[in-house]
């Protein structure tokens, strides 16, 4: 099956046929840094993490690019609360994401640009449009004309009558309400650059133009963002580029949102969840397995219920890669991209379904339990190589940074106390059964197992893990 994926200009599942053959390029859409991250702001970089280590699977060349919008509204407000410079709101929220990219086990991007470090190149672009009449000048402002564009509404299926007016619709000079600023002039205290048209600073969309075009090209192959960038900041993107001559992106993916009690999760709401803080409650490799866990394109219901019961399902496959590894004696963690079953591959070639995929990895550690039961090796080997090939791709490696720190018995406090409490249970249970009181070391066992921990009594020794 070749490659597939949902493509939200068509709205068609189209094969996936790169620009240029073995390379895949990418542009997401990333943070707009006036707050650290919530849950609902990370999985839009989960999921094309995940889109992305598939095409690298897929012996793709992928060159990846996630901007950081450090310049809006929003922050120069928050910096004006604060009385800090609108780079001391800007930096210290980027740090967040990343941070929080990083424990949810997020590749970096090949380039991270940006918009504040690229005024030139918006510049230039801005230029271009006024030069091909898509674009003008009024007051220190430059704006778009949207019905210039004849194909302006295309991606979000709507007609330039019956969208409503561009947010900053009663600024004087506009010549049509829905027209969408590229370049807003400064107003007294705000941080503002030079151009040939005033000081000013510019708008949201503009900077996506510039900046994919900067690194990966005037075509390349995917756009992503989340759904609530359809319109207007995708829309525009479209507008902007293609008037300038550019045919930009040759597929369009969006991932849908994280809801709490049915509505999308957003600071307005007081509803948002900090990653920094649900990774001090939750195992981040856990957290990543439930966000990635659903398909890219169906809303999530978050609660922390759903995420344990998501938690278990994960710690039976690092049950059976540990109980594995001792039973083949297994010093040798290399991944063997050739031992994934074609049923993954081909539910990841179907638009990155990856509960389908998932459906395929517990069937296999299922399988791989039956063989360790039965002492076969062989089959055994060939299930512990499936089972670590399939989590490689879905960034989910026990044995690889950060899960090997974040998820192991070295680094991580809660873990090292978890694991001192149950040692001390296992101690009293190896008394009681050394002292023959066979009723007490069951009620021990017993206990451990309603919380969750599974004891094994095995030839080197009792091993516990978590069920």
């Amino acid at each position: 099956m070749a490659l597939r994926f949902y493509d939200t200009l068509t709205r068609s599942v189209r094969d996936f046929v790169p620009l240029e053959p073995g390379r895949a390029s990418i542009y997401l859409c990333g943070a707009t840094v006036q707050a650290p991250p919530h849950v609902g702001h990370i999985r839009s970089g989960l999921n094309f993490d995940v889109i992305s280590r598939w095409l690298t699977a897929s012996g793709y060349d992928v060159t990846f690019v996630r901007n950081v919008t450090d310049i809006d509204d929003k922050i120069i407000a928050r910096a004006a609360d604060e009385g800090v410079p609108y780079w001391d709101v800007a930096m210290r929220n980027e740090r967040a994401f990343t941070r929080a990219y990083d424990v949810l086990g997020c590749l970096p991007p090949t380039y991270e640009p940006r918009a504040t470090g690229h005024i030139p190149e918006i510049v230039a672009l801005m230029r271009r449009l006024i030069d091909a009449g898509h674009a003008y000048a009024a007051d220190g402002d430059v704006y778009f004309d949207v019905r210039s564009f004849a194909d302006y509404g295309a991606l979000s299926g709507q007609r330039i009558d019956d969208m409503l007016p561009a947010p900053d619709a009663d600024t004087a000079g506009k010549r049509e309400p829905r027209d969408f600023a590229l370049w807003k002039s400064a107003k007294p205290g705000e941080p503002a650059w030079d151009t040939p048209w005033g000081q000013g600073r510019p708008g949201w969309h503009i900077e996506c133009s510039a900046m994919a075009e900067k690194y990966l090209g005037a075509a390349f192959d995917i756009h992503g963002g989340g759904l609530d960038l359809i319109f207007p900041h995708h829309e525009n993107e479209i507008a902007q580029s293609q008037s300038a001559g550019d045919p930009f992106a040759n597929y369009w993916l969006h991932n849908a949102w994280v809801t709490t009690s049915g509505e999308k999760m957003s600071k307005s709401l007081g509803n948002s969840l900090l990653v920094s803080e649900v990774v001090t409650r939750i195992r981040p490799v856990e957290l990543r397995y439930y966000l990635a866990g659903s398909h890219y394109r169906s809303m999530l219901e978050y609660s922390d219920e759903s995420v344990a019961e998501a938690g278990q399902g994960y710690r039976r496959i690092e049950g059976f890669l540990a109980r594995g590894r001792e039973a083949l004696s297994r010093d040798d963690l290399v991944v063997r991209p050739q031992a994934r079953p074609e049923a993954f591959n081909a539910a990841m070639d179907d638009d990155i379904a990856v509960p389908q995929a998932l459906a395929v990895l517990h069937d296999t550690v299922r399988h791989g339990n039956a063989a360790l039961a039965a002492d076969d090796l062989e089959a055994l080997s060939d299930a512990f190589d499936a089972v670590l090939a399939m989590l490689d791709v879905l960034g989910l490696n026990p044995y690889e940074k950060p899960w090997s720190d974040v998820a192991g018995t070295g680094s991580d406090r809660q873990t090292e106390v978890i694991d001192a409490l149950v040692q001390v249970a296992l101690a009293q249970r190896t008394d009681a059964r050394t002292r023959k009181d066979f009723a007490a070391a069951d009620a021990i066992r017993d206990g451990l197992d309603r919380i969750g921990i599974r004891v094994e009594d095995t030839p080197s020794g009792v091993r516990w893990s978590l069920d």
